[in-house]
């Protein structure tokens, strides 16, 4: 078992479940799961993960604010924003907010798990 925490946010349920089986059939450790941006950093703060795998478009606070949010207090944060296909420039933005990577649904095994090791290494 890898002893990286990795926390997953997303509104919906099926979403974290699919990542979650990607990660832990990776041996990775799920610590902690967040519905919504506000939950996502309340959730930060509890569990301090190495890596945190986030969504963009989420009801209360978006993944952007909840990255921005975490980066300002946490600046060593390590996060991997998730977006649908089209959404380009919500990820341009991630990025230039801080963001490590990002990953888009519908998620590819390799690639979700590429940009974890990369982003922990």
């Amino acid at each position: 078992m890898n002893d990286k925490k990795i926390l997953l946010v997303d509104d919906t349920a099926f979403m974290r479940l699919l990542i979650k089986g990607i990660l832990e059939k990776n041996n990775f450790k799920i610590c902690g799961e967040a519905v919504d941006g506000l939950d996502a950093v309340e959730q930060y703060k509890i569990h301090q993960p190495d890596l945190v795998i986030m969504d963009i478009t989420m009801p209360n606070m978006d993944g952007l604010e909840a990255l921005k949010a975490i980066k300002k207090e946490f600046v060593k944060a390590r996060i991997i924003m998730c977006s649908a296909m089209g959404q380009e420039f919500h990820v341009l933005e991630a990025i230039k907010s801080g963001a490590n990577d990002f990953i888009v649904k519908p998620f590819e095994h390799d690639r979700v798990i590429a940009a974890v090791n990369r982003v922990l290494a």
